[in-house]
């Protein structure tokens, strides 16, 4: 027996492009993912890094989610996903994987705000690492807003 209610294609909500991109909300997050993201890779590119190793995770994570995230709003904006379901699905795997990494990276990154209170310039690096790691965290929780609201749409 057919069905009398709408199908459940119509019932999905379209993929915004353009300036509905900001006014969308999980899509909305992916503008000041970037930002804070950006923050992240600047202000630990601004420290004396007194652990390679654990800053450059932050750095290669913070920098490859930034440009990622930017040409993913710029498809966005420019409708390249022709409103395809497959386009949630890919954000949503995106998302919930670089927050697992960025976790990752944040956690790095506070070790390394610890590890910077001796040494020259002391107090300053610890700022700037406190900053970084501030922003670290609070990028990670963009993350992951955007890949449970995605999940849940």
């Amino acid at each position: 027996m057919a069905s009398v209610g709408p199908s459940a294609a119509s019932t999905q909500p379209a993929l915004p492009s353009g300036p509905a991109v900001f006014k969308t909300i999980p899509y909305a997050f992916i503008l000041p993912e970037i930002l804070c993201g950006t923050w992240v890779w600047i202000l630990v590119a601004a420290t004396s890094v007194s652990l390679p190793l654990l800053q450059g995770w932050v750095m290669y994570v913070s920098l490859t989610s930034c440009l990622i995230s930017l040409l993913l709003l710029l498809s966005y904006l420019l409708g390249f996903h022709k409103n395809s379901e497959n386009w949630k699905v890919l954000d949503s795997l995106y998302h919930g994987a670089t927050a697992i990494l960025y976790m990752s990276a944040a956690v790095l990154q506070a070790n390394a705000t610890i590890n910077s209170e001796f040494g020259t310039n002391a107090l300053l690096n610890y700022q700037l690492n406190s900053a970084a790691s501030f922003f670290a965290f609070l990028t990670t929780f963009l993350y992951i807003l955007h890949a449970f609201s995605i999940y849940y749409q």
